[in-house]
């Protein structure tokens, strides 16, 4: 099995407890209980941010932006709050302020440390094959499905360290980060509305796609 076959079956092994997650997250959301219970935590939380609401979104942007850098945070737990407290659009445009902010942090961090913020086994695995293999005048094709194919705190760093153009490097991460900004507040509102099907549908594309994604790259990077 060759390297990328082994890191695509890694991916769909991933997957799957994603998924098998997801759907007892569902089945618990459907539960009356649960869901009273959610929806007594986010009322607690609003009058909170909205009587700090330049200190919230500050905050909310700045944990998106760490969650962008860092494998083991994710901003998608706080969407639902987001979401319930300023709505949907707000929240997307927030998420997609600090994912793009935390992407350029990360590009920096390899352009001028040489290294990312913290050291992660799977991220340098990533990082060291790719590195021979990605130029340095990458266009603007091989950099946007570097952004879809790998983890989202690899891609930064890994052009930075390669020297990628700023330029290209931040065209690709904020069209890149957009539908996923999108597709993660939409889930959460289906959080907040107890619609849980939509995290298993957008879980399921999102899985496919960046698939797919790290199929072109592998033909792009053949060639």
């Amino acid at each position: 099995m060759t390297p990328f076959q082994q890191r695509v079956a890694a991916h769909w092994r991933q997957a799957v407890f994603v998924l098998l997650g997801l759907a007892l997250l569902t089945l618990l959301l459907s539960m009356d209980s649960t869901n009273a219970a959610l929806h007594r935590l986010l009322a607690a939380a609003e009058p909170v941010i909205a009587a700090h609401p330049v200190t919230g979104g500050l905050l909310f942007v700045a944990l998106s932006a760490a969650s962008a850098m860092l494998a083991f945070f994710s901003s998608a737990l706080l969407v639902p709050v987001a979401v319930y407290t300023w709505g949907v659009p707000v929240t997307i445009g927030l998420l997609w302020l600090g994912w793009l902010l935390g992407g350029v942090s990360a590009y920096w961090m390899g352009r001028l440390f040489r290294r990312p913020l913290v050291h992660s086994q799977r991220a340098m695995r990533l990082v060291d094959f790719y590195r021979d293999k990605v130029p340095a005048e990458a266009h603007f094709p091989v950099v946007l499905l570097l952004q879809f194919a790998l983890p989202s705190e690899v891609p930064g760093y890994l052009c930075g360290l390669l020297g990628v153009r700023f330029l290209v490097y931040l065209s690709a991460l904020a069209i890149a980060e957009l539908p996923y900004a999108v597709g993660t507040v939409l889930a959460g509102e289906g959080v907040v509305r107890r619609e849980g099907w939509w995290l298993v549908g957008l879980a399921v594309l999102a899985v496919v796609f960046s698939v797919y994604a790290a199929w072109l790259l592998r033909r792009k990077l053949r060639r």
